[in-house]
């Protein structure tokens, strides 16, 4: 019996070690998480793009983790041009004020973006939609620069089933500078928009690119795309500070959690679930052994009730109906202060008409019951069939009013 037992013993710890090698051979998932992190190595992460930038442009490169409108306090000492890509960027009111007024001084304003604030969008007069491929099991769009002095050629982008466009700009001021396509539909249509427009800004300009993920890690590393990516830039002005901005971003540029350490590397994030599982299995055996029953105690009862019966008991027993009536009226008016909300200072005929309707009772029991209980007031004698009929009204009052 004893040799069974070890054999289950070392089955078991096999075929846990064998689970566990699997798991630790098993291919790293890719993460896809649209972070736009400068440092982040992950496919939508910018960690290329800031490297580029640092090294094509060392002297004028400036990463920034304030918020724009921190950055542009005093910003008479600020100039060149402001780098935003996210998968989202939206200014606050007196942000993008602030920002407007930075550009009219001869700046640039750069957002790459899915989704611009509207303000901004009624300052350029421009509209925006989606482009949806719903039509193909792998849908793809067809970016490319309109400029032929730079690479024209159309790159394909297939992970995403919607893209942003440029429905309506002004013509006058707008300049368009890529655009994007689907495959012609059954019609032979091919349904296409401007995806990248500049237009000036009092003496400076604002540069805005519907696909942000043309400035991530797969995007610019996959097959020769990085020359779209590198005709955007290209229209950033040769001179002034490029402020790379690490403020609006999806993921986190730093993180505050000793955690992430151990569930990020492999060897220690299996070590903390073999810690986790051993736990488990501590709690489970030994917890079964030494665990007693918890007694059961019973509630204090609540003596109330009891207390209150026994008073009216008294005053009964003592023929002291004319004092049972004064309390049951006080309570009665309590109970129409508290519960109905309704003042109880003039029983005038507002009065009566508001707390019918409060009540849910008609006017005439109201009524009546109010006049019931003006006539016991004024009485110095009360008849316990009185009483007993003032017990019914206000009993049925309140039945009505707590919808019994």
């Amino acid at each position: 019996m004893l040799r069974k037992g070890r054999a289950y013993i070392i089955i078991g710890a096999l075929t846990v070690g064998l689970l566990l090698l699997l798991e630790y051979n098993k291919p790293k998932k890719v993460n896809w998480f649209p972070s736009y992190v400068s440092h982040h190595k992950i496919p939508y992460g910018t960690l290329v793009l800031n490297n580029l930038m640092e090294q094509f442009f060392a002297e004028r490169t400036s990463q920034v983790n304030q918020p724009p409108f921190e950055i542009l306090q005093g910003s008479d000492s600020v100039s060149g041009t402001y780098f935003f890509v996210n998968e989202s960027v939206i200014f606050g009111e007196s942000e993008l004020h602030a920002l407007l007024n930075w550009v009219d001084r001869g700046n640039t304003l750069f957002v790459a973006s899915k989704g611009f604030d509207e303000a901004l969008l009624d300052t350029l007069h421009l509209e925006e939609q989606f482009m949806f491929n719903t039509e193909e099991i792998n849908p793809e769009f067809y970016h490319k620069l309109v400029n032929p002095g730079l690479d024209t050629s159309e790159v394909a982008f297939e992970k995403d089933y919607n893209t942003l466009i440029f429905n309506k700009i002004d013509t006058l001021r707008t300049v368009i500078l890529g655009e994007v396509r689907k495959k012609a539909d059954t019609l032979n249509i091919a349904n296409k928009g401007a995806n990248v427009i500049k237009q000036p800004f009092g003496q400076g300009e604002i540069i805005l690119s519907a696909f942000p993920k043309a400035f991530t890690n797969y995007f610019i590393l996959k097959d020769n795309y990085r020359n779209y990516t590198a005709g955007i830039l290209g229209y950033l002005p040769k001179e002034g500070t490029i402020l790379m901005d690490n403020h609006y971003k999806s993921g986190k540029s730093f993180y505050t959690s000793p955690m992430y350490l151990f569930l990020n590397t492999k060897e220690f994030k299996w070590a903390y679930y073999l810690i986790l599982i051993g736990v488990v299995m501590y709690v489970i055996f030994e917890g079964k052994r030494k665990q007693r029953a918890i007694p059961v105690v019973d509630p204090l009862k609540n003596q109330t009730l009891a207390f209150t019966r026994t008073i009216a008991d008294m005053y009964f027993e003592k023929g002291e109906q004319q004092k049972i009536t004064e309390h049951k009226i006080a309570n009665f008016l309590d109970y129409v202060r508290t519960r109905l909300h309704v003042p109880t200072q003039n029983w005038d005929q507002t009065f009566l008409n508001y707390l019918a309707l409060r009540s849910n009772n008609t006017l005439e029991d109201v009524e009546s019951l109010f006049k019931l209980i003006g006539d016991l007031q004024k009485k110095g004698q009360v008849t316990d069939e009185e009483l007993e009929n003032l017990n019914k009204k206000i009993e049925a009052f309140k039945a009505n009013a707590d919808g019994k």
